[in-house]
């Protein structure tokens, strides 16, 4: 995007998903291939495949593209296969701990993600995602980015990951974790393979959410400049995806998708948004999609990525000064293509291809994305996806006696077990949830010391956040109290409680 010293702004018709069957399924094949897991600097394990009973469609986003006649050049999941014959690894996590690294794979060719890998290898620390690979054979993996002109919160001025764990969701009713990409977090790769430059038509999509968005610049997917600064007008093409009204006088208040075509990200050909029915979309998850011709029109639609069809809100002329289109061929995700680092946002799958994608194409990816059965999106994981907080003095559990999911339960320590009422997950609101609809609470909005860690029914309030600290504490964000082992105790029952911080061992907990 623009050079420029701050990163606020300067200011349809539905269709139907068409039942399409593919053309060409046994050109997928020559398209993909198993991926041979890479290797980073430290120790690298491996996912492995699992029984086909976990495979998902047939009917999958880039044999739809390919059978369409315009071929992915770039597919990026952490939830799922974009190709039916996809067998390799979806993202790479490095471990904070030893700093080892861990492809997660699939649970079956063409299936979903192995996310219980993730859990296991992450167990007692935490990860962060490294990279995320591409499921074409055009191996356009995205690692995370060494910055640019804007620089990131990482190692000399790069970008950073995001966290593995911090967006727990279900997808085909399969544990999965997507990317909650923090202002500073990018991935990109810069002279990627086939990707489409100057002129050539492109097209782009993914699935995204309205939870997690904010009107800066910029949570892009798709081409940026090999450069990493802003080389003018035309030169990326990318979906933004967020609340920025970078022209003004925009009707309602967003999260919209827009592109990024470099120094602007655009409603319509002419920037701005006046379309009464185009105020913002709001779904846990939303599919985001943007075409170019890279001369005479750019197509903008969005879907609720868990039923239904599309809705087109801009296809039209490309902005004065915009023709032809100079795109250059950096893919990117998470910032701008000068490394604008200050938009979020969320990101599960996507995919960038070669050639300007029919309608009836989109519709049939769209039914692929709509039958793939996202759920959950970090606020409402199911029962058994989360994992046990070990208190580090006594070595116990934290534990909800005897399986109750009574409101006012106290916690306790018990032998740690496995059980589903040791599993606590921690959402994108700081939650820490037990059976997937209870949470860790504060008794009564309580700020003394002594008060109970119950279970409630979760309401947001902030007396059921918590902040789990490096240190090893796990603090409530409504008193700043630590959650702590009663009179230091270590057998089975002892209770649970709020007490002001000490640094003691009893008020430390781990993962596990």
């Amino acid at each position: 995007m623009y050079h420029r010293t701050s990163f606020g702004p300067p200011g349809l018709r539905r269709v139907r998903p068409l039942a399409v069957l593919l053309l060409a399924l046994a050109m997928a094949a020559a398209v993909f291939g198993g991926r041979a897991a890479a290797s980073g600097p430290a120790t690298q394990t491996t996912a492995a495949a699992r029984p086909a009973a976990a495979a998902a469609t047939t009917d999958l986003p880039c044999d739809i593209y390919a059978a369409g006649g315009t071929p992915c050049i770039a597919a990026h999941s952490t939830t799922r296969a974009l190709f039916a014959a996809y067998n390799g690894p979806l993202y790479q996590v490095q471990r904070a701990s030893d700093h080892a690294y861990h492809d997660v794979g699939l649970l079956a060719a063409g299936g979903y993600a192995d996310a219980s890998s993730q859990t296991s290898f992450c167990a007692g620390t935490s990860c962060t995602i490294t990279k995320i690979y591409d499921q074409t054979s055009k191996h356009n993996d995205l690692p995370i980015s060494w910055g640019g002109y804007w620089k990131g919160p990482g190692a000399n001025g790069a970008d950073i990951g995001a966290d593995a764990a911090a967006l727990p969701i279900t997808v085909g009713g399969h544990q999965a974790f997507g990317i909650k990409s923090t202002p500073g977090t990018g991935y990109r790769i810069d002279h990627a393979n086939g990707a489409p430059t100057g002129s050539q038509p492109e097209g782009i999509y993914m699935v995204t959410s309205s939870n997690y968005t904010n009107q800066w610049c910029c949570f892009d997917y798709g081409s940026g400049e090999n450069s990493h600064t802003d080389t003018g007008n035309a030169t990326m093409n990318s979906i933004y995806w967020g609340n920025a009204c970078w022209f003004g006088n925009c009707v309602g208040s967003g999260p919209w998708v827009e592109a990024d075509l470099e120094n602007g990200m655009y409603h319509t050909g002419s920037g701005s948004n006046k379309d009464p029915n185009n105020q913002g979309v709001h779904f846990p998850f939303v599919s985001a999609w943007e075409k170019n011709n890279g001369t005479s029109n750019f197509t903008l639609k969005y879907g609720d990525a868990t039923n239904g069809g599309l809705t087109t809100t801009y296809s039209g002329g490309l902005p004065n000064g915009y023709s032809p289109m100079k795109t250059d061929s950096s893919l990117l995700l998470g910032t701008g293509g000068d490394n604008s680092p200050s938009g979020q946002g969320e990101f599960f799958e996507g995919a960038i291809t070669a050639g300007f994608p029919s309608d009836a194409t989109e519709n049939a990816v769209q039914a692929s994305i709509t039958a793939a059965g996202y759920g959950g999106n970090g606020t409402t994981p199911p029962p058994g996806n989360g994992t046990a907080l070990r208190n580090s003095n006594a070595g116990r559990c934290l534990d909800v006696p005897n399986l109750s999911q009574t409101n006012g339960t106290q916690t306790e320590l018990w032998d740690c077990n496995g059980g589903t009422n040791q599993q606590w997950t921690s959402t994108s609101a700081k939650e820490l949830r037990v059976y997937g609809s209870k949470c860790l609470d504060d008794e009564a909005n309580g700020t003394a010391n002594g008060t109970r860690a119950i279970i409630w029914d979760c309401n947001g309030g902030t007396n059921q956040q918590w902040n789990i600290n490096s240190d090893g504490t796990v603090t409530n964000v409504k008193t700043g109290l630590c959650l702590d082992a009663s009179n230091y105790g270590t057998a089975n029952g002892t209770m649970v409680q709020l007490w002001q911080c000490t640094g003691a061992s009893n008020q430390k907990w781990t993962r596990s």
